[in-house]
């Protein structure tokens, strides 16, 4: 599951909302209640955006690193607030940070998902130029999920942005060629291809809206799922 660093904001306009967090937390642990394995990838544009901060002037080496290390914040928030609901997790990370995080690998992550861990996996890939978009379909094949959730603060993939175009339509299924042919922005075009590739099926709805993540998993049609 990719869940966006922006929207972790809530209200705030910038940080880290509690109860945003919360809401985030809950859901996730229910989802697990159920036997459901979750791993986990988060963004840090809350925190700091890598792209934007060269556009500022900052190295994009440099602010992509900065903007990893807001991903690793970030996961170790939503780890926080998971342990407090009595939740076993762990937060992996894509650069070598003990005693933040463990270094990744797929075999630790398949380890801990299969003994009930909710698995973040924090750090975006550990390389400049890869968003965390393409970070969590890397992580999705790497740990053989059925599929890719992206949680967003829109309610699926429309044929433009909604919150800018008042007539843009709401797709219920789209493939990976109509997105890129569309060029719709929804994930990067690595992350697209990469899935595309390894046939990985993505569903984005709005996980900003509390309980939505439980019906998506009881099948309820509230997103876009993008398959071949």
């Amino acid at each position: 599951m990719k869940l966006s660093g922006e929207s972790l904001m809530g209200k705030q306009g910038y940080g880290i909302d509690p109860e945003r967090l919360n809401d985030y937390a809950e859901q996730v642990c229910e989802l697990a209640a159920e036997g459901t394995q979750v791993g986990i990838v988060i963004g840090g544009g809350n925190i700091f955006r890598g792209l934007s901060g060269a556009q500022k002037g900052f190295d994009r080496v440099k602010g992509d690193q900065m903007g990893m290390l807001a991903t690793v914040i970030n996961s170790l928030a939503l780890q926080s607030a998971l342990q407090a609901k009595g939740q076993k997790v762990r937060v992996l990370t894509s650069v070598r940070m003990e005693p933040v995080g463990e270094f990744f690998s797929k075999d630790k992550a398949l380890r801990l998902l299969n003994k009930g861990n909710v698995v973040i996996m924090a750090g975006g890939t550990g390389n400049p130029y890869f968003t965390t978009d393409t970070a969590s379909a890397l992580r999705a094949i790497e740990i053989e999920a059925d599929i890719m959730f992206k949680g967003t603060r829109v309610d699926g993939i429309y044929t433009a942005d909604p919150e800018k175009d008042k007539t843009a339509t709401k797709f219920e299924t789209i493939t990976y060629d109509e997105i890129l042919s569309r060029g719709l922005k929804i994930m990067d075009l690595t992350a697209i291809t990469m899935c595309k590739e390894n046939k990985m099926p993505i569903y984005v709805f709005n996980m900003d809206e509390k309980g939505n993540l439980a019906r998506v998993i009881r099948g309820e049609k509230i997103g876009t799922l993008v398959e071949p």
